[in-house]
């Protein structure tokens, strides 16, 4: 029987869980619908836009997430060394210390990608720029920040990938250890602990 909604907030994170598991290309309207316990009816009823709306939905959601609790911080917070560990401990909390895909990333390497492109390079390119200017108020160059910075993410996707394929949450924990220590020059817990 399908279930009460107040609203598409209610049913997005069940959606994004969907397309993290799928792809875009295999979250049908069917797993979407047992996902939530909605109809097609309800689900067109939130989303008159269908797959596209809900993925694009989907991909504002976790942009606001990032926004909010890394990228702004990054920008904005007077300790560029705190504001890169708090980075590096809500990017483990928000990937499960590895156990949970980058969505992102799922559709920056599938059909998706032309579909949502704006959106995916928005979001890489922001990570990328955030890290890159807390790294330069830490007094690295621009062009030594903008290097460090692109290493750190792709380290970090890599390291989702890793942690991923081995079934080893430690592996990431270990990759988000050596990018504190490349950034800051300290272990995370350190370098966390040194201005707090």
């Amino acid at each position: 029987m399908p279930r009460a909604v107040a609203g598409r907030g209610d049913i997005l994170p069940a959606i994004a869980e969907v397309f993290r598991e799928h792809g875009y290309e295999g979250a049908s309207l069917a797993l979407i619908g047992q996902r939530t316990g909605l109809g097609k009816g309800s689900l067109y009823h939130f989303f008159p836009g269908g797959k596209d709306e809900m993925a694009a939905a989907v991909l504002a959601e976790i942009d606001a997430w990032f926004e909010a609790h890394m990228f702004g911080p990054l920008r904005d917070h007077a300790e560029p060394d705190v504001a890169i560990v708090a980075m590096l401990d809500a990017t483990d909390s928000y990937f499960r210390s590895g156990g949970r895909v980058c969505l992102i990333g799922v559709f920056a390497l599938g059909d998706a990608r032309d579909r949502f492109g704006s959106a995916v390079q928005s979001y890489f390119a922001r990570w990328v720029e955030a890290l890159a200017e807390a790294l330069q108020r830490g007094g690295r160059e621009p062009s030594a920040a903008r290097a460090l910075a692109e290493e750190a993410v792709a380290a970090i996707q890599g390291g989702l990938v890793l942690a991923r394929a081995l079934q080893d949450t430690e592996a990431f924990t270990r990759t988000l250890g050596r990018i504190a220590i490349t950034l800051t020059g300290r272990p995370r817990s350190a370098a966390g602990m040194a201005s707090a």
